[in-house]
């Protein structure tokens, strides 16, 4: 290539990567502008690396005050005009703007996806000029080998379908947002004269309703009672409990019978059956498929599995983690991975047996993504030690590659019949006999193994007791976060990209709480507004059909300006209902704010006078203290002191030593500390007793 190029990657620490691929010497010339740093290589040309901070730019109101509703005149500007705190992205734009003027070739070397073709395209359009000459560099991973690849066999044009719909799904999600956060939050200033912000949105809504639902059918859930009935029996030395053959028996009457029928009778066994089976190794990671897994293995949010991967990926040692992809195509080279994992120790055993095999073939799911393949690691050795939750995800995922190219395990599952006069009981167990594909997957699997003694028929064992529990039905259990995340993309709703920042943004308003989430007393009131005045434009339907003509842009067939037209037609007759019912929809939505801030400042019940104690902050010097609700008020001075640092959560538990309320001291850097308000507390007594009988 001849002139100057200007390549622009997303992240600094992804132009960084670049550029040392690029490089003929791998050490390409750190330069500045402004205040941003980029890089220069020479491959036979002059090639310059700028990066961007993710989106540079964004959608914006056009002209007209900056709070009123609706609005629909919109367009796209820089971020540090429209957004506080982005003060840094005029700089970069400027440096860009500059380094264009003298380059004669551009590159988009963002990630390939809707939001990195996004940003890519908004900077070499508005910074440069340039967008409809621009090439496309298309890599899955940082490393040197497909970096140069990726520059070598560059795509001709922009990928303008990832680009349109990338647009389309930015500008809808503004409107949505906008109107209706300004909508809820006008209705409480208007209404009650009180600032509050709040926000619900295209895919926020909806998933609010799941959450909702989940609470209406538990709250409304009626117990059924209902019987079991076990018995123990000894079996060469060891007792094993056996259950009936009918899981559930509907009356007492009925399990009294069978306990007295049971009493004193001979157990015989009448049946072994014996089942072998091939279990098939998991399937390579998706985004999705990742986020669970480290939900039940680690309690990692989604959010923060993305983040961490995310950092991997920069790393260069995993490939893209934004894909929906459970595919590994051999264009990937699973040997030469397989070799370089095989120089850190704790993978060179693992490698090394599947080396031995002549050919190498993965077993995948049925996702398909056509701009990434599956997450897998790329065999580089971290140029820094991983530690933590870094070290955690990368194992995880370097394990399930493996595990994906090894042998099926066989598993065998054991299913004894013991017969008690006209009763029949069952014993069940299993165990592994090949391990195949769960060597390599161990650390991260859970199975129930419960290995049962060889029998034969007709033998006696002895029957130790039969007895029956009283039970009852249990409501439906309350999502997590790996839960939630499976029914949006069940549901088809949002992106894999943008499903767990939506969660987070749940817990961020305080609309949803615990981990076994539950729907705070503002959810219920906003999903109740929701419901009652913008039913239509927050169904499950209308996201869904919203997610398919997304795609139909990205594949041609339909156009960004009809989509838009036909959102804005939906969402405005939902604005003037909110208008019309704005001082009840205030008043409601105040009420609800209110409530969560007290349940929030609740840290157990006053042990005086039996109100609650809260946490208070003094009229005169402003520090926080936990006091009883009537402490202002002269009904009750019970109190105890707190930290004046750090964020205050309320446990809602006891001490265990002196039945006080506990809360939990977060401070950023550290780790949070869990302790009881009570300065008397016995716990604390010894503690101190213990430090001066040391310090003695």
């Amino acid at each position: 290539m001849k002139g100057n190029v200007l390549v622009v990657a997303e992240k600094p620490s992804a132009a960084k990567r670049i550029a040392e691929a690029l490089d003929v010497k791998k050490e390409p010339e750190r330069c500045s502008e402004g205040g941003v740093f980029y890089f220069v290589a020479d491959r036979g040309c002059k090639i310059v690396v700028v990066s961007a901070l993710g989106h540079l730019y964004t959608v914006t109101q056009r002209g007209g005050r900056k709070s009123r509703y609706p609005v629909f005149e919109f367009t796209w500007a820089p971020r540090h005009l429209v957004e506080r705190g982005a003060r840094r992205v005029k700089a970069h734009i400027e440096a860009i703007s500059k380094l264009a003027l003298e380059a004669d070739m551009f590159i988009d070397a963002c990630d390939f996806d809707v939001e990195g073709s996004l940003i890519g395209y908004n900077i070499l359009k508005y910074a440069c000029g340039k967008a409809e000459v621009a090439k496309r560099m298309k890599f899955s991973t940082l490393t040197g080998v497909d970096l140069k690849e990726a520059y070598e066999h560059l795509l001709p044009t922009l990928d303008f379908g990832l680009i349109e719909a990338g647009r389309t799904r930015h500008e809808i999600d503004w409107l949505y947002g906008i109107n209706l956060s300004r909508a809820l939050t006008g209705a409480v200033k208007h209404a009650c004269d009180r600032y509050v912000s709040l926000s619900t949105g295209r895919v926020q809504g909806p998933t609010l309703q799941f959450l909702v639902q989940r609470e209406d059918a538990i709250a409304c859930f009626v117990p059924t009672p209902y019987w079991t009935v076990k018995a123990e029996v000894e079996i060469e030395g060891r007792v094993y409990e056996a259950r009936y053959e009918k899981s559930v028996v509907k009356s007492r009457a009925e399990a009294a019978q069978i306990v007295e029928d049971c009493q004193g009778k001979q157990g015989d066994i009448s049946k072994v059956e014996i089942m072998v089976f091939k279990q098939n190794p998991p399937v390579p990671f998706d985004l999705g498929t990742l986020q669970r897994e480290t939900y039940s293995f680690f309690g990692f949010s989604p959010k923060r599995t993305t983040s961490l991967a995310e950092g991997l990926y920069l790393d260069a040692l995993i490939s893209y983690p934004r894909t929906g992809s459970q595919k590994l195509p051999p264009s990937i080279n699973y040997r030469s991975i397989l070799r370089s994992l095989a120089e850190q120790l704790a993978y060179e055993k693992l490698c090394l047996s599947l080396l031995k095999h002549k050919k190498l073939k993965p077993w995948e799911g049925k996702k398909m993504d056509p701009a990434h393949p599956a997450i897998y690691p790329t065999g580089n050795k971290p140029r820094r030690r991983l530690k933590g939750a870094e070290k955690k995800l990368h194992d995880l995922i370097v394990r399930r590659f493996l595990a994906v190219f090894a042998e099926p395990a066989r598993r065998e599952r054991t299913k004894i019949k013991i017969s008690l006069g006209d009763h029949f009981f069952f014993l069940t167990g299993g165990r592994v006999i090949k391990e195949g594909w769960i060597r390599f997957y161990k650390p991260y699997l859970r199975f129930d193994e419960v290995p049962l003694p060889s029998v034969r028929e007709g033998e006696e064992v002895i029957v130790k007791k039969v007895t029956f529990d009283d039970k009852f039905t249990t409501p439906p259990p309350r999502y997590n976060s790996s839960s939630l995340l499976k029914k949006m993309e069940e549901e088809n709703i949002g992106t894999k990209a943008t499903r767990g920042e939506i969660i987070q943004t749940l817990y961020n308003r305080r609309y949803i709480t615990a981990k076994n989430i539950k729907v705070t007393t503002l959810g219920l009131s906003l999903s109740e507004i929701l419901k009652k005045y913008t039913s239509p434009i927050i169904s499950v339907k209308l996201t869904q059909a919203l997610e398919e003509k997304m795609q139909l842009i990205r594949d041609g067939e339909e156009k960004r300006e009809t989509v838009l037209e036909e959102a804005i037609s939906q969402l405005k007759p939902a604005l003037e209902e909110l208008r019309r019912h704005e001082v009840t929809v205030g008043k409601t939505l105040n009420r609800a704010v209110q409530q969560v801030m007290l349940e929030e400042r609740v840290v157990g019940v006053c042990p005086t006078c039996k109100n609650q104690l809260v946490i208070l902050r003094s009229r005169k010097t402003g520090k926080r203290f936990v006091g009883c609700t009537g402490y202002f008020k002269g009904l009750c001075k019970t109190s105890f002191p707190l930290p004046q640092q750090g964020l205050i959560r309320p446990n809602r538990k006891s001490c265990t030593s002196c039945g006080s309320p506990t809360v939990t001291l977060i401070r950023k850097g550290r780790r949070s500390w869990r302790f009881c308000v009570n300065p008397s507390c016995p716990k604390k007594t010894k503690r101190r007793q213990a430090l001066e009988m040391r310090n003695m």
